[in-house]
């Protein structure tokens, strides 16, 4: 990273602005700013997020606002409402509250002297939904959005539900949310409110999961936000970005197949990062993309940043399965449409322990018939297989164990502690895997590969899980994208129905969309499993799924080798401007633990991230931060699935001296969901506040 000192304008900073709402809440800001706009007013770009500005992404924002400021923008920076050194109380995510503030603080930016009018939004994970969220509001004056980690359907692609599954993520979320909504603003802005405004906030905290698993089917609660439920509303023109460890890649595709308004993609290999911090790397000089986007959009710099093509994504290159990569070998490549016409969707028929392809593009060599050990099934006999009633196919069946899943890593990768998934091996020992011969030419896919699947169930309740994996000549296996589906959600998210044990059905599955080139020599893999925990909750007891080959199929999106292909212009290096000082205390700890008990048969995944302690020097703060998670399961005992999460936050300046700890735990029966949560707060040693939630929410069809 390169630290920028000089930069094209002189920059000075508002601190401890309080921006009014309509209702009387005034929301905490801070501001970056040439000095010459108090004379030559500047656009104005928010970022909109519930984190703290003061210590939680000082360090972040010092990276970001000034180098926008230096290059003559007004970089702001607002604590939602009920968060930081904002008045109020914040109760949810993307509430319509958050989003009419939103809408207040854009035109509150507009009236300011030292604004010429115009305003951007910007933000990764969080803000980066507001962000999309609010384009699609059409406030005066949005003129465009930069979009990171973000998604345009909050059901379907986000951190709650995928496929119609849940995902352990949920639970772990909306931790990190009870842990962060419980904690005090600063003394040292808000002077002796801050008790009352912390006593307010610690009376109104929920544990925000409870709300989310009353949710289980697409609802007007996850509709509402979801930009997708009418793409034409998006009215400025959208930067979308992610990263192929990231979880929210789909939406960038998404966006460019459907607005109508100016849209650029960019996926490179990193987690969920911004792009010039972004490990896996390479990381990129993001920042320098983000002042050529404003200059176009808000400034009308005519700097060719629409030439560019549609979307820019790093292709990445085969790599041996690793938790965490400091960078991913690959290359960048441009395509002017999405989709693309060039990529041609070639298929693959499932044969017993076979991929056979029936298009024409990536030739394979057909795999050997005889057994593999990764066709055996999860009580190590060949996995059974027999012809259908009607004598149309070879019928294979898997039960999978729970442990499938242990090597999953997190759906979304934030790369601390390394949460990517592992050799899938093991994974395949409790699967159905079908491969292709050895390739005989290099083969590359970009886009959401599909599988289509003929299947029959002995449950009303199944999931089914698909993964793809580039199998080296060594025999190890990275994953390189899966796909999930609640089987009751065949016919759409809305309407879940259970299955019939016995009945066929044929379903389809996306996979996560990926750039990724396998090599001559390689294998390509499909793994089918009908459990993926802890990344996905499991069904309500084992399932035994029944895949009838010959009538499904792997649908690849193969993009031909081209000797004509137009590289898109290099990015430059990461560069920033001079962080937040900040001293370590106590240094951080970050394990990913999978442990089994071969006595009682107890399995368990922990995972701690340990921030340390750190003194901000700037306003004499020190911040500590743990959290401790746990998923545990015994044997293949379903009722036994359980997740637990423990959170500590304190500050502390002289004598001020204040902590809160978070717990949820997540259980199940057959028939429930179990949510049992408490919060504590203390002052000092003294404990000043204390509620507990034990709240049976009923399973609907997960």
């Amino acid at each position: 990273m390169r630290t920028v000192s000089s930069l094209p304008h002189p920059t000075r900073v508002d601190d401890h602005v309080r921006i009014p709402m309509a209702d009387g809440t005034e929301l905490g800001a801070r501001i970056w700013r040439p000095v010459s706009s108090d004379s030559d007013p500047v656009p104005a770009i928010l970022e909109f997020l519930p984190y703290r500005l003061r210590d939680l992404t000082a360090q972040r924002d010092s990276m970001h606002h000034p180098y926008l400021a230096g290059h003559g923008y007004a970089g702001v920076r607002v604590d939602l409402r009920g968060s930081g050194d904002s008045d109020g109380v914040l109760g949810d995510e993307y509430l319509e509250q958050e989003l009419l503030d939103a809408e207040q603080v854009l035109a509150w930016l507009t009236e300011q002297p030292w604004c010429d009018g115009n305003t951007g939004m910007m933000g990764i994970s969080w803000g980066g939904f507001n962000a999309l969220q609010l384009a699609a509001r059409r406030p005066p004056g949005l003129g465009a959005i930069a979009t990171l980690s973000s998604s345009d359907d909050r059901y379907a692609d986000d951190v709650h539900y995928m496929g119609g599954c849940l995902l352990s993520d949920n639970l772990s979320w909306a931790s990190v949310m009870f842990a962060y909504i419980s904690c005090p603003p600063d003394p040292a802005v808000v002077g002796h409110r801050w008790r009352e405004m912390w006593w307010r906030r610690l009376q109104h905290c929920e544990p925000w999961l409870i709300e989310w698993l009353r949710h289980q089917r697409r609802d007007d609660y996850w509709r509402h936000g979801s930009v997708c439920e009418d793409y034409s509303a998006v009215g400025c023109p959208v930067l979308a970005v992610s990263g192929w460890a990231d979880g929210y890649s789909n939406a960038v595709f998404r966006l460019l197949r459907h607005l109508d308004v100016p849209c650029k993609g960019l996926i490179g290999p990193w987690s969920h990062k911004y792009p010039h911090l972004g490990r896996p790397g390479p990381a990129i000089g993001f920042l320098q993309e983000l002042v050529r986007w404003w200059d176009h959009w808000l400034k009308g710099v005519d700097n060719g940043v629409m030439d560019d093509p549609t979307l820019r994504i790093w292709m990445q290159e085969s790599a041996k399965p690793a938790t965490a990569y400091e960078q991913r070998p690959g290359r960048w490549i441009g395509e002017d449409d999405w989709p693309a016409p060039h990529v041609e969707p070639t298929t693959f028929v499932l044969r017993r322990n076979r991929l056979v392809r029936t298009g024409t593009v990536g030739t394979a060599e057909e795999a050997p018939e005889e057994a593999t050990p990764e066709s055996l099934d999860v009580v190590g006999v060949p996995a059974t297989g027999s012809p259908r009633a009607d004598g149309s196919g070879e019928a294979i069946t898997i039960e999978s164990p729970l442990s499938v899943g242990q090597f999953a890593g997190k759906w979304c990768s934030y790369n601390a502690p390394p949460d990517l998934p592992y050799d899938q091996r093991e994974e395949d020992g409790g699967s159905l895997v079908f491969d292709t011969g050895v390739l005989t030419e290099r083969t590359e896919i970009l886009g959401s590969p599909v599988v289509h699947l003929e299947l029959s169930t002995d449950r009303p309740t199944a999931m089914v899980t698909v993964r793809l994996s580039d199998v080296s000549p060594d025999g190890r296996a990275t994953r390189v994208s899966y796909g999930l589906l609640n089987l009751t959600h065949r016919n759409g998210h809305a309407r879940p129905e259970p299955l019939e044990p016995g009945t066929t059905y044929r379903v389809s599955i996306s996979l996560n969309g990926v750039a990724q080139a396998f090599p001559a020599g390689h294998r390509i893999r499909l793994s089918v499993s009908t459990s993926y925990w802890p990344l996905a909750w499991p069904p309500p007891e084992p399932v035994r799924l029944t895949v009838y080959a010959d009538t499904s199929e792997l649908v690849l999106p193969v993009r031909p080798m081209r000797t004509d292909e137009v590289r898109p212009e290099p990015f430059d290096e990461p560069e920033s401007t001079p962080t937040t000082p900040v001293h370590r205390l106590r240094p951080g700890d970050g394990r990913w633990t999978v442990s089994r008990d071969l006595v009682e048969y107890r399995s368990a995944l922990d995972v701690v991230k340990d921030l340390g302690v750190v003194h901000f020097e700037d306003i004499d703060l020190r911040v500590g931060r743990r959290a401790d998670e746990r998923y545990e399961w015994v044997g293949d005992d379903f009722e036994s699935v359980r997740g637990q999460v423990d959170w500590v936050m304190r500050f502390t300046r002289g004598g001020w001296d204040v902590s809160t700890t978070t717990h949820t735990t997540l259980s199940c029966t057959p028939t429930e969901f179990v949510v049992h949560a408490r919060l504590d707060a203390f002052e000092g040693t003294e404990r000043v506040f204390s509620r507990n939630w034990h709240t049976a929410i009923p399973r609907d069809h997960v």
